[in-house]
């Protein structure tokens, strides 16, 4: 595998010979493996590992191996400890989604202040074919079918090409240790219940899944060049950009396709459209017919589409919530109301509050300067317009931002960071769950 990789270096990723690396090392069999071909061809790398602190002991021992280790091949190594509980509790976010985000956050700060070119990850051939099935069964469109990306941005995965059994076969080759993860034998995340159950019968139905997995990906990304390089072509003849706010379609040249739906697909996936039919109906539509997304709107004017933000003076005014209501419509979508008896999930779009700490009408309303709350998970009080600088929200974002209100004090800056003062706590006797839909 040695020879392998040095071939694999020197053909696509020459540029890491002459960089300052980081390794991401959990102290399991890839990223050990990674860093011992990263050793034996002598690249310039350092470690950097995460620790989570989500196994007790369990996580400990997996520092104290990365320290040894690192001390045996005389590297620098860089440990970090996270709350990810904590983490993931203030930000509404997955223990999975929580930790991904530490992690790379860390790995971009590292990287930024000493100086690393380009951080090395160890996913492989199987990683890629998990993503895949994952993307799969979720329902997803050719960019979710393409596989983990070779290189993004400073991330490279030198691993990809290499299976997990050549992996292991290298490891035992080298008299190599490591650490096993306990929670990797679970099958209650869909990713190791595709790991233990499914992929395993897939191999045996076919021992060259992989190999032939390879060859799907290779033909997937090459047909993605080629409706790049369409879509490319249908830019130039029937999109005008006006300003920064506006873009015109030439009706009669999207009308001209084979298949109209899916170019306006790909043209405007990025806006946040989903009522598709809508989208397409457009192009016979009588003029003044509009459509709209959460952010944008697209209007049928004579000969054209235009595409626009939605603006202030059109989603300026303030919303109120009384008791009763269940269902709001807001200019970024629902929001539904319900009292539950427990939180039953995490993640940005959905608020548990203590129902007790509110008082009606609630209103919703656009944010203005001077606004502050107290961020949960934080002490004291922030800014708006400081926490909006810190998440480097853009200037469309922050128009496109709305405030849940109760009296003069933020409940919830809506599908991004909830107020500390209405969390719920062992004292509290009503929750009351809001959701963004």
């Amino acid at each position: 595998m040695i020879e392998q990789f040095q071939n694999h270096i020197d053909a696509k990723f020459s540029f890491l010979k002459n960089s300052k690396l980081l390794v991401a090392i959990s102290g399991g069999l890839d990223s050990v493996v990674l860093t011992h071909v990263c050793y034996q061809l002598k690249l310039n790398i350092a470690l950097a590992h995460c620790n989570f602190n989500l196994r007790g002991d369990e996580s400990d021992a997996d520092e104290d191996f990365v320290l040894q280790f690192a001390e045996k091949l005389d590297l620098e190594v860089f440990i970090e400890s996270f709350d990810t509980k904590s983490y993931a509790d203030a930000h509404k976010l997955s223990i999975q989604m929580a930790a991904r985000e530490l992690r790379y956050d860390w790995f971009k700060d590292l990287s930024e202040q000493l100086k690393f070119d380009y951080i090395l990850t160890a996913h492989h051939a199987d990683d890629n074919l998990e993503t895949f099935l994952i993307n799969f069964t979720r329902g997803t469109g050719l960019e979710g079918l393409t596989g983990i990306p070779e290189i993004n941005n400073s991330i490279v995965r030198p691993l990809l090409p290499f299976s997990r059994q050549h992996i292991e076969k290298y490891a035992h080759q080298h008299s190599l240790k490591w650490r096993d993860d306990s929670s990797n034998a679970s099958t209650k995340y869909l990713r190791n219940k595709l790991r233990h159950d499914i992929i395993p019968v897939l191999k045996e139905m076919n021992p060259q899944l992989l190999q032939n997995f390879q060859t799907t990906l290779n033909n997937l990304n090459d047909t993605a060049d080629i409706v790049e390089e369409s879509l490319q072509e249908v830019v130039k003849r029937a999109v005008e950009v006006i300003d920064k706010k506006e873009i015109k379609f030439k009706i009669s040249e999207l009308k001209q396709l084979k298949n109209p739906k899916a170019y306006l697909y790909e043209l405007l996936k990025d806006y946040a459209f989903t009522e598709w039919q809508d989208v397409v109906g457009l192009l016979d539509a009588q003029s003044g017919k509009q459509v709209f997304s959460s952010l944008h709107r697209l209007l049928k004017d004579r000969d054209y589409l235009i595409l626009t933000e939605l603006t202030s003076d059109k989603m300026n005014h303030m919303i109120s919530v009384y008791e009763e209501d269940t269902n709001v419509t807001i200019p970024i979508g629902q929001l539904i109301f319900k009292e539950v008896d427990a939180i039953l999930e995490t993640k940005k779009d959905v608020l548990y509050l203590d129902k007790n700490t509110i008082k009606y009408p609630l209103t919703i309303r656009k944010w203005q300067e001077g606004d502050f709350f107290y961020p949960i998970g934080m002490q004291g009080k922030k800014k708006l317009s400081k926490y909006f600088k810190d998440e480097k929200l853009s200037l469309i974002e922050k128009e496109n931002t709305w405030l849940l209100c109760s009296e003069h004090a933020m409940v919830w800056v809506i599908g991004k960071r909830a107020d500390n003062r209405f969390k719920v706590t062992d004292a509290t006797t009503q929750i009351l769950k809001i959701e963004l839909q």
